[in-house]
């Protein structure tokens, strides 16, 4: 979960007739910054501190402390745009956000002073925004004129339904997780503290596989899934983690009543906007999923690990973290799974690199399973950093070819 504080800034809404947003890029640890470039690289795109503004399809967003956040050029004709944001020195800065009908349908975070990052959309024409929070100027306007032309008509049809097949995924995800969800909540207003335990860890994955999805509602998934360490102050903190710290902390249940029926709240509040997104999916209307948000999310959730989960961050009092490991890992193997059809039209070479990419994570990752542990992992604090290197050189090996694969399904 990398949602910080600034997420929580109210979003201005971009207008648009039709978008389709791609990402690769920094995976938020000193480990991807190799993989930023080497994105870069493979789009053919130069690095935001030595770019061409003038060539065709090409923007720059340049964050800098003093002049904040800076889109050039304004207007670009519509098709794809490749867009290189480069965080020159900009301390509070640290996501590049793209927002659509009260909704984040691509991002690019973890942009720390000195790195930089691609994402590729294919735009019709219409008013946009790029949203820096934090920034001293936050939103950059731009405009796209004309329209976009149509893809091949396959491979437009298999993106349809990888689109449908997504959308049963995450409602499946979000109808298994409410159960559990609310058995953490009955067993805490019985004071049953093992039982609680058993069912947060019953709960985890199924968000953790979703995750994207659920972040794309800028106030829900903070209010679900927040960190300590991202709490503004002020700020109440709900959702999953206050309850984990009192239940594994503090070995207690009291207090976490409201906590838990807020938790359940949201969570079917989250269930019913995914419900939205997928009956527009399935109608074939607007506002509902594309395939562009599937394979963003994808690698997005490799960012996720590589973010939070490799440094112990997320489960910071139950260390289940390999278990939310685990569920990122899946969630984003299931969403580039939905693509495999469409990337076999598009290039055939890139399937099997990512599948086998995914085979060696996943064979790694087994390594650390315990089934005499409650969450059927090790406790992650018993890993080693020899270890932790081994992980992080295995989730790398997906990202990079991952990260290719949204500017490939736009052109």
């Amino acid at each position: 979960m990398t949602v910080r504080t600034n997420r929580m800034v109210p979003l201005i809404l971009l207008t648009v007739g039709s978008i389709a947003l791609t990402a690769c890029g920094s995976a938020g640890s000193a480990g991807s910054a190799g993989s930023s470039a080497s994105s870069a690289a493979a789009s053919g795109v130069t690095s935001a501190s030595g770019s061409d503004s003038a060539v065709p399809g090409q923007v720059t967003v340049s964050v800098t402390d003093a002049g904040g956040c800076v889109t050039t050029p304004n207007t670009v004709p519509a098709g794809q745009v490749t867009f290189v944001i480069t965080n020159v020195d900009a301390v509070g800065v640290t996501e590049v956000e793209l927002v659509a009908d009260q909704r984040i349908v691509g991002e690019r975070e973890n942009l720390a002073p000195g790195f930089d990052s691609t994402f590729s959309a294919r735009l019709d024409g219409g008013s946009y925004e790029i949203y820096c929070p934090g920034a001293s100027t936050e939103r950059s306007a731009f405009t796209v004129t004309g329209q976009a032309g149509a893809q091949d008509a396959d491979v437009a049809a298999l993106l349809t339904q990888a689109t449908k097949d997504y959308a049963t995924y995450v409602d499946d995800q979000i109808t298994f997780l409410i159960v559990p969800v609310q058995e953490l909540a009955a067993a805490i207003k019985t004071g049953d503290l093992a039982a609680a335990q058993a069912a947060y860890i019953k709960a985890r994955p199924f968000y953790e596989r979703i995750e994207p999805v659920a972040e794309s509602f800028p106030d829900l998934d903070p209010a679900i899934d927040l960190r300590i360490g991202d709490v503004e102050q002020g700020t109440e903190w709900t959702g999953f983690h206050p309850i984990e710290q009192g239940l594994w902390e503090r070995q207690s249940t009291d207090g976490l009543s409201g906590l838990a029926d807020g938790l359940v709240a949201n969570l079917q509040q989250l269930q019913q906007q995914a419900t939205q997104l997928s009956d527009a999916t399935t109608a074939g209307a607007d506002g509902g999923y594309q395939a562009f948000e599937i394979a963003n999310g994808s690698a997005t959730l490799l960012d996720e690990v590589l973010a939070s989960k490799i440094t112990g961050e997320e489960e910071a009092y139950s260390k289940i973290d390999l278990l939310d490991f685990e569920a990122n890992v899946e969630g984003s193997l299931q969403a580039f799974a939905t693509l495999k059809p469409a990337l076999d039209q598009i290039d055939p070479t890139i399937v099997p690199q990512i599948s086998a990419a995914f085979d060696a994570l996943t064979t790694q990752l087994a390594a650390f399973k315990d089934p005499n542990s409650p969450s059927g992992w090790m406790s992650y604090d018993q890993l080693t950093d020899a270890n932790k290197k081994a992980l992080t050189d295995a989730l790398l090996a997906v990202q990079e070819p991952l990260s290719a694969v949204a500017q490939k399904i736009t052109q």
